[in-house]
């Protein structure tokens, strides 16, 4: 039986739209979907077209922050592309005898350099030149290959934070005269701690006579502004193995580095947790800030 002309239009169509998709499936095949974004912080809060333009394009006090990655699945990444070649790193990878007196050992640099210095340094090498013998080329660049082609963003993310987490260990925390910084962010909060051990005066302090106690300082910044954050009662409860727990009160201070919130404590060898507290600013807020601050914040820092 001849089929009516109607179906005949039907199949004709449906082997069009067949024909037509099967190159843009063919391109999609063997890609996975997207990941689903790991939950972060708070985000902060949404900033209209029309501030984001009177402030120049870019909120005031905004910068590039690499989001947090696997410091577990970057050391793999390290392996794979065979950084220990020309990179040091005690104990994980040790040198091979071959170039590895290239590149600077990366013991305990996690410590030292903000993340998206070290996401520079792998994609444009050439931003920043180290002098000396050992970086610099013949041609008067970077002697460092650049990995832009050569990693997603997701494992460029992973390789910084194996990196970050080079911060030294337990060695470095308790026998040099600063800790590695570390940082949090948490509500409207962004905070970071820093300890200057006694006998020294710490970053923030400059040519300053050697303490006799430690320094413990805390920075709080607006996240949406990049601003310090001033009139916030803050306290730090200091938990260690076999010394009783100790809450103390952070003053209101301004160092070398700038208005922190500071208190003169030694933080006993055994410590291993650091939780602050944030209370409610003690201060009108106005605005599109009216309310941010009103809330308490805690957060804990590991400290080992």
């Amino acid at each position: 039986m001849t089929p009516p002309p109607w179906s005949l239009t039907i199949l004709t169509a449906t082997a069009a739209v067949a024909l037509s998709l099967a190159p843009a499936l063919a391109q999609h095949a063997g890609h996975p979907a997207p990941a689903t974004p790991t939950p972060t912080a708070k985000p902060p809060a949404p900033i209209t077209m029309e501030e984001l333009h009177r402030a120049g394009g870019v909120p005031r006090g905004w910068k590039f922050t690499l989001p947090p990655g696997d410091a577990k699945t970057g050391r793999e990444i390290f392996a794979k592309l065979e950084c220990n070649k020309c990179h040091e790193v005690k104990p994980d990878f040790p040198k091979s005898g071959g170039t590895g007196d290239v590149g600077p050992e990366l013991t305990g640099m996690g410590a030292h350099h903000p993340a998206e210095y070290f996401a520079q340094s792998i994609v444009d090498p050439n931003a920043v030149i180290l002098a000396g013998p050992g970086y610099v080329g013949a041609d008067g660049r970077s002697i460092m290959p650049d990995y832009r082609d050569s990693l997603t963003f997701s494992e460029l993310v992973d390789l910084v934070a194996y990196i970050k987490s080079l911060d030294g260990g337990a060695q470095g925390h308790h026998h040099h005269g600063t800790n590695a910084p570390q940082e949090r962010t948490a509500g409207p909060y962004k905070v970071r701690v820093e300890y200057a051990e006694p006998g020294h005066a710490g970053p923030s302090h400059g040519t300053a006579p050697a303490r006799r106690s430690g320094h413990l300082m805390v920075f709080v910044t607006d996240t949406t502004t990049g601003e310090p954050v001033p009139y916030v009662p803050v306290s730090a409860a200091i938990r260690s193995v076999e010394t009783a727990p100790r809450t103390v009160r952070l003053r209101p201070m301004i160092g070398g580095s700038g208005f922190h919130y500071g208190a003169d404590v030694t933080l006993p060898d055994d410590t291993v947790e650091i939780t602050l507290t944030l209370g409610a600013a003690a201060l009108k807020t106005m605005g599109a800030a009216a309310g941010r601050f009103g809330k308490p914040v805690t957060l804990s820092f590991d400290w080992e």
